[in-house]
């Protein structure tokens, strides 16, 4: 009974998430199924801070990322980065998409998917502001699109890279050859696919005449910031270093050097960071912890090369097409925390990566497939707009399918 109770629980709590009834936020949903589990019994409280533990990377990352992007929001840097942005798109709101998406592909490769909805989309609202577009919600699309189709070019491209394959992640000049075809196509396909279902708002003029506003002091240190964050994830890949702890001190000494430099009282950005996130993957961290419990990894396992054994080919497709489903149903974080203690040991390579494209690609179905994705919402929410559950599944149903299918495809080639 306790693993059903566990199953119940959990489901409500990812039901919460998903659908955020009443309109309460997903940290609140997440936090009461994982209190809920620990009050029951159904975990004990060591465990559950074990699960915590698990998530401090994450954390650290986070911390980091969201303390930048609130330095540079502070700063008005965006506004100054939108504006360049809509002034060479003259007048044309193909270009613009197109260049938005480029940027997008850029931010997701250097500085993760997250980093994308954190700090792309607030510099997207801007744009669109300045341009004077009847209808945003097209360029908004693409911050959450491309946050996750471009999420396997490097492992630093998605923290979930990093929790597939944990201690055993390949060399880079492995991993390039093995996933730069399938993210070829993942983001060219998505390209099309958006254009194409976004078609009819993008015949509509946008404004040419655009101020460039001055770039403050603070706006140039938060680029510096931007830039060395960049570099350093790049050589801490490089050097198999977690990513967390970089991120979080490269963010606080940006954020610390620009406060300071223009005598700003440092509340105004702490107080603008979106700290509900924490909780919200600590609690997601939490119930998977508790989903251990009943036994579905050692399950899974068994089944995964059950399957391998019969046909290599066939189960690669079926796990990353299953996987790219099911993390839409508990969020691609603790579902690769899951899959990556499944494809662990001897598990062909093939079938590990289509596990990961599942993982990183599946997430652009729904709202809540990925953190990035539900940054994305918050970022939006501070803009006064949302998108709704269906809204976006209508869309993701096309745009994530075709992606996928053609990246899979692509790891045979």
């Amino acid at each position: 009974m306790t693993s059903i109770y566990i199953w119940i629980i959990s489901f409500l709590a990812i039901a919460g998430v998903i659908t955020r009834p009443f309109k309460v936020a997903e940290a609140w949903w997440a936090t009461m199924g994982a209190a809920l589990l620990i009050a029951l019994g159904l975990i004990t409280l060591r465990d559950g801070l074990a699960g915590i533990a698990k998530g401090t990377d994450v954390y650290l990352f986070l911390t980091g990322m969201m303390l930048l992007a609130e330095t540079a929001r502070e700063e008005k840097l965006f506004d100054w980065l939108a504006a360049h942005a809509t002034r060479l798109a003259k007048g044309s709101a193909n270009r613009l998409f197109l260049l938005i998406y480029l940027v997008g592909v850029v931010v997701t490769v250097f500085l993760s998917n997250d980093a994308t909805a954190v700090v792309l989309t607030p510099a997207v609202a801007a744009a669109v502001k300045a341009a004077k577009v009847d209808k945003p919600l097209p360029y908004l699309l693409i911050c959450a699109f491309i946050a996750n189709a471009a999420s396997f070019v490097l492992p630093i491209s998605n923290p979930a890279n990093l929790v597939i394959y944990g201690s055993h992640m390949p060399p880079l000049l492995h991993w390039l050859p093995q996933y730069l075809l399938p993210s070829f196509f993942a983001i060219t396909v998505t390209y099309i696919m958006l254009r194409f279902t976004q078609r009819e708002a993008l015949k509509a003029k946008i404004e040419t005449d655009i101020t460039i506003p001055v770039l403050t002091q603070g706006g140039k240190t938060a680029i510096i910031g931007v830039g060395a964050t960049a570099i350093i994830l790049l050589i801490a890949s490089a050097l198999d270093i977690q990513l967390g702890l970089p991120t979080a001190i490269t963010g606080i000494l940006t954020s610390a050097i620009v406060v300071i430099r223009a005598k700003k009282n440092p509340w105004m950005v702490v107080k603008g960071v979106s700290w509900a996130v924490l909780p919200l993957v600590a609690g997601l961290f939490i119930i998977v912890e508790a989903l251990g419990k009943t036994g579905i990894i050692e399950r899974l396992t068994t089944l995964l090369h059950e399957n391998a054994a019969h046909s290599v080919n066939a189960t690669a497709w079926g796990s990353g097409i299953i996987t790219a489903f099911a993390c839409n149903l508990m969020n691609n974080l603790p579902a690769g925390l899951i899959a990556g203690n499944v494809v662990q040991g001897n598990v062909p390579e093939i079938i590990k990566s289509s596990v990961l494209i599942g993982i990183d690609l599946g997430p652009n179905l729904s709202v809540t497939g990925s953190l990035a994705t539900i940054l994305w919402l918050v970022a939006l929410r501070r803009e006064g707009l949302d998108v709704s559950f269906w809204t976006f599944l209508k869309l993701g149903a096309l745009v994530m399918t075709a992606a996928l299918l053609f990246a899979i495809a692509a790891l045979w080639v």
